[in-house]
């Protein structure tokens, strides 16, 4: 098949403005039609890149013809955020948060797969009783502060996906594994702006999470204080102001362009 001059840059053209455009409103999506109005193009040369986006992962359409953005694309975003080294930016706040607390405070974002949390930096308690993770490790959506935070901010599309084809294992006694109470809690997550675990994962620790947001107001991370129960429910209130403290400033952190060395 022959290729014309014209074509290809027109069709990245036109990949690049439905991923911003879809990016922006990643919740709600948009239809074909909607897409190509704001797109400028003809539904008929949109549809055929449309379809190959969804084939390939990088969208998603509902039965009611809806596009959002699909898992292929929130992998990649995990990984551009470990370009722009997070971490690095994170570790001044992590490391104040843990003295604030006297916990262990990790930051996590979607493994590569995108259905699981994955731990990626972390500043342990110096109690002899304390939360403690290897870095890399992963945690279900449904059992965790960190992969509940993440599933209650993905696009409605996306969560039902994972919620209709995930089987919820019960880890102790307080895991959700009713579908209805776990969608409540992801509402109730999304309301107050950060995620609770109370002995879901673990018997007798308990952990909370608030959401780090990038430039567009895209959901890139999550912020975790953790530890035992019975100290973290003692300190909650004040945990919990730390933690949305500390998230508020990494958005300044990576909002702010950082001077090169002369």
């Amino acid at each position: 098949m022959t290729v014309s001059p014209i074509s290809a840059p027109q069709s990245v053209d036109r990949i690049l403005a439905v991923l911003e455009l879809l990016a922006s409103s990643s919740a709600e999506g948009a239809s074909l039609s909607e897409l190509a109005r704001r797109v400028n193009a003809p539904k008929s040369s949109l549809v055929s890149l449309l379809s190959g986006m969804v084939e390939s992962g990088h969208l998603s359409k509902d039965a009611s013809g809806v596009y959002r953005l699909g898992a292929r694309m929130f992998s990649l975003a995990t990984r551009i955020v470990g370009s722009l080294d997070l971490a690095s930016l994170a570790r001044p706040l992590l490391e104040r948060l843990a003295q604030e607390t006297g916990e262990t405070v990790l930051l996590g974002a979607l493994a590569p797969s995108g259905d699981v949390a994955m731990y990626i930096d972390k500043v342990e308690s110096r109690s002899a009783l304390r939360y403690t993770v290897s870095l890399g490790e992963q945690r279900d959506l449904y059992s965790s502060a960190i992969g509940k935070l993440l599933l209650a901010y993905m696009p409605q599309s996306r969560q039902d996906a994972y919620l209709n084809t995930h089987q919820l294992k019960q880890y102790t006694p307080a895991t959700l594994t009713a579908v209805a109470a776990l969608r409540k809690d992801l509402d109730q997550i999304r309301a107050r702006g950060y995620a609770v675990s109370a002995g879901e994962r673990i018997v007798s620790a308990d952990a909370l999470a608030a959401p780090v947001f990038g430039f567009g107001g895209e959901l890139l991370a999550a912020l975790v204080v953790a530890g035992p129960s019975e100290r973290m429910r003692v300190h909650r209130d004040h945990h919990i102001h730390c933690l949305l403290e500390a998230a508020s400033q990494l958005l300044q952190r990576m909002s702010t362009p950082r001077r090169e060395a002369a």
